[in-house]
């Protein structure tokens, strides 16, 4: 029988007992080690029946990503209805987009009672009412602004400034009075009226929308040429129409002096006064104060010396020094005809004499005897 500390295999060869080696309680021999059993348990065998610290429940993390995700779909959801509910139905409304009506105009000949007097420029202003009156822009002066309910001072101001410069482009421009252009009457206009203004100017119809001298002050160039002196008086006046819009009417006259064309058949007879009375009525919306432009809504002319009737839908026809209007009364309308019923309007030319410095008061054409109601 091994003794307690042989090998598995018996006693060693060499026959060495346990009392004879001091160090056979330490030392394993080649047997011994192949012999044991080395055995690794696992961590959970480790652990023993030890509870856990950290205990994941199968299924729950899951379970909870879901619904999170769910949820955020049904926020994403309503936040969007929402968003769309409140663009439908913000209490602020949304502004009513309205378009520029067409411009409606009366143009009126004015025929002198006698023949037309000749002079210089300067003689010819002297003995007119016109003697008195500004020169050029200086005679379309604005009036003090204040504000309104709904718009401010600049506002106002800029009304009355785009007045001015329409005024000024459409009566005082030498190149518009030539008919040698358009434009600076044309840019000043809300493009609404655009199209009206083009045919107006490109084709002329004597049915009160599209009369060129309904729009600006022109003359044939082939019978007369205008003096770069024009006299001007007149009013401004501005008024609040809505809470969108505000209207400036204007009232002035203007004096010319004419020469006859240099090759055309009537450049004997030397200069003479052609007069223009014009009351306009502009609107502006919040686009036209911010964009510098305006809506022309009617127009009053009355010019003369010229005959009547006279053609005048496309240039003023002014009579020249020494001529006389023709001896016949207006057109009348045949109630038989068809088609659009066409009236004349005329006036006659009456000049009062030259006011006193202290009167205010607007001196210059008026028509008299014909009816020519305004629009």
């Amino acid at each position: 029988m091994a003794d307690r500390g042989d090998p598995p295999e018996g006693p060693s060869e060499n026959g060495a007992s346990g009392s004879e080696d001091e160090y056979r309680s330490l030392v394993f021999d080649e047997s011994f080690v192949r012999a044991a059993r080395l055995q690794e348990f696992s961590a959970q065998e480790r652990m023993g029946e030890h509870a856990r610290a950290v205990r994941s429940l199968p299924g729950r993390s899951v379970r909870n990503g879901s619904r999170a995700a769910l949820a955020l779909v049904v926020l994403i959801a309503l936040a969007f209805g929402a968003a769309v509910f409140m663009g439908f139905r913000h209490p602020y409304q949304n502004p009513v987009t309205r378009r520029a009506e067409p411009m409606r105009m009366t143009v009126v000949p004015l025929a002198p009672r006698g023949t037309v007097p000749a002079g210089t420029p300067a003689g010819l202003f002297a003995s007119s009412p016109a003697a008195s009156f500004p020169k050029g822009a200086a005679g379309i002066s604005l009036p003090v602004t204040r504000r309104t309910d709904n718009f401010s001072d600049s506002q106002v101001y800029t009304a009355l400034a785009t007045a001015k410069d329409y005024l000024m482009a459409s009566s005082l421009d030498l190149d518009v009075l030539g008919g040698n252009a358009v434009r600076p009457v044309e840019s000043l206009l809300d493009p609404d009226q655009m199209q009206q203004f083009e045919r107006s100017m490109d084709t002329p119809q004597d049915d009160g929308q599209h009369a060129a001298t309904g729009w600006l002050v022109r003359f044939d160039p082939a019978e007369v040429t205008p003096d770069p002196e024009i006299r001007v008086r007149g009013t401004l006046r501005y008024a609040e129409t809505g809470a969108e819009a505000l209207e400036v009417v204007s009232d002035h006259t203007f004096a010319y002096v004419l020469h006859p064309a240099v090759s055309g058949p009537r450049r004997a007879g030397g200069a003479s006064l052609f007069t223009v009375r014009r009351e306009m009525r502009f609107r502006f919306d919040r686009d036209d104060l911010r964009l510098h432009r305006l809506e022309v809504r009617t127009s009053y002319v009355q010019a003369g010396p010229q005959s009547c009737p006279a053609d005048t839908t496309g240039a003023l026809r002014p009579l020249l020094a020494g001529e006389r209007a023709v001896a016949r009364g207006p057109a009348g309308t045949d109630p038989y005809a068809t088609g659009r019923p066409t009236g004349a309007l005329c006036g006659t030319l009456e000049i009062s004499s030259r006011p006193s410095p202290d009167r205010t008061d607007l001196q210059g054409p008026q028509a008299s005897g014909t009816p020519a109601s305004r629009p």
